[in-house]
């Protein structure tokens, strides 16, 4: 039956949803302009949170869907560090007061492909510029093959506390074939630098669906990983789209799982974590029983962002560099992609928006909508609807997705409380979507499956 139902519903090409709309339904109408009078709405009694992109790796892995470019100069990512620099000076000078930021990630691409001093002057100048919350969180994306030990004297000086490295697989056959071979010493190593520099909080990121993986080989690197102990792990699923990404084409097609192989690899990954003494937080994050991660997800307060599941509560999030997206209270944001695209729009003066979104009350209420059902496999239509000013059969009524998710069993529903079959709970895309009013976009164009 299972194998049935994802051949049905084809979660493999779906959204993430770590927003909503998503970003096929973001429009050119919304600017520069648009974007800076939010900005200036903005109310400094609520905390915000940084997304900043370094979108520039030293070599490319082949199963990579994010915006990145291979660089071996260090040229390119000094221009475009300046141009960041600026970014920051104009999103602040259209704030008509200072904000408080509460939580920074930076991400990739490599974020720390940059220079270590290079590093501690982008943190002050965000401090500068914006004023960080004493005990912000303060994350960043590694490559533990490229990490040096400045790079992590730089990152403790900075405040880093948490970092997050890719370690996609550690059977030597995969990543032979994905370009990315990294040993389980280079992740040691790492992992140990981190520790001693006192940035404690680590996690891992795993992929299953690759190019001759297994069910067998996805365990063999759980339990090459859990040795190291890390806080957290982040299991998502290879989506192949070499229509967007060409340097997937490298890939033999003939070589990658099917369906019903994907979905054993996910399941394997996820009971082989628990296992291990992970606790499993939402649909693809695993955590230690203590971890702040687990403990939002029982409380029921779990929330999900560009980031995938977190405890970040902040409703504002402005993202910073190429391609970067943000959050604001009226909608959403995205700068131009190409990093000398992006450079030429700031260093005219402008802000770099090429698009976004106005958020609608109806937009509002899907969207809690479908956080919920992501974090917690359920929701309660009448007491969201109630808080958003909605009632429940706006949603239900000729809603022909969700009476098929109900017709196979795969949810119930019990007047406006729909729950998620616990053992189908790795379709839980698939029933987000019938809460999506954009989904024959979203379902296209969507380029970060997993």
């Amino acid at each position: 039956m299972k194998t049935t139902l994802v051949e049905k519903y084809g979660e493999t090409r779906l959204p993430r949803y770590t927003s909503y709309p998503t970003a096929p339904a973001f429009s050119s109408a919304i600017g520069a302009g648009t974007h800076g009078g939010w900005l200036a709405e903005l109310d400094s009694c609520d905390p915000v949170s940084l997304y900043l992109h370094i979108p520039f790796c030293r070599s490319m892995c082949w199963y990579c869907g994010c915006h990145t470019t291979i660089t071996k100069q260090d040229g390119p990512i000094l221009d475009y560090l300046d141009a960041l620099h600026q970014e920051i000076d104009l999103v602040a000078s259209k704030l008509k007061q200072p904000l408080s930021v509460q939580n920074v990630h930076f991400g990739g691409g490599t974020p720390t492909i940059m220079r270590p001093d290079e590093f501690v002057d982008l943190m002050k100048h965000l401090r500068n510029a914006f004023g960080l919350r004493s005990g912000a969180e303060i994350a960043v994306e590694i490559d533990p093959r490229t990490l040096a030990s400045k790079m992590v004297g730089a990152l403790a000086e900075g405040g880093v506390c948490r970092a997050s490295l890719g370690v996609q697989s550690f059977d030597p056959v995969v990543q032979a074939v994905i370009n990315r071979s990294q040993t389980f010493e280079q992740t040691e190593a790492a992992v140990q630098q981190l520790r001693q520099a006192g940035i404690g909080s680590i996690n891992f990121d795993l992929i299953y669906g690759l190019p001759h993986q297994t069910a067998a080989s996805c365990i063999d690197t759980v339990q090459t990983a859990v040795r190291l102990r890390p806080d957290r792990f982040a299991v998502f699923g290879y989506a192949h789209i070499p229509a967007f990404k060409k340097h997937q084409r490298l890939i033999d097609e003939a070589t990658l799982p099917n369906a019903e192989e994907r979905n054993a690899q996910a399941e394997a990954t996820a009971e082989a974590l628990v296992e291990a003494g992970y606790v499993r937080v939402g649909l693809d994050h695993f955590a230690l029983p203590g971890d702040e991660l687990s403990l939002a997800s029982a409380r029921g307060d779990l929330r999900r962002n560009f980031q995938g599941y977190t405890t970040d509560t902040c409703e504002t999030l402005i993202g910073l560099g190429a391609s970067a997206i943000g959050k604001l209270p009226a909608g959403y944001v995205q700068n131009e992609v190409a990093p000398g695209a992006y450079a030429q729009r700031i260093t005219s003066g402008s802000l770099a928006t090429v698009k976004g979104y106005h958020l609608t009350g109806q937009d509002r209420f899907r969207a809690a909508i479908i956080e919920r059902l992501m974090c917690d496999f359920a929701v309660d239509l009448n007491r969201l609807g109630a808080s958003f000013g909605y009632e429940a059969e706006l949603i239900l009524n000729g809603n022909d997705r969700l009476r098929a998710l109900e017709s196979d069993g795969v949810v119930t529903i019990r007047g406006g409380l729909i729950t998620v079959r616990k053992d189908l709970r790795f379709m839980i895309r698939a029933v987000a979507t019938a809460f999506d009013a954009y989904i024959g976009a979203s379902a296209r164009t969507h380029s970060k499956a997993a």
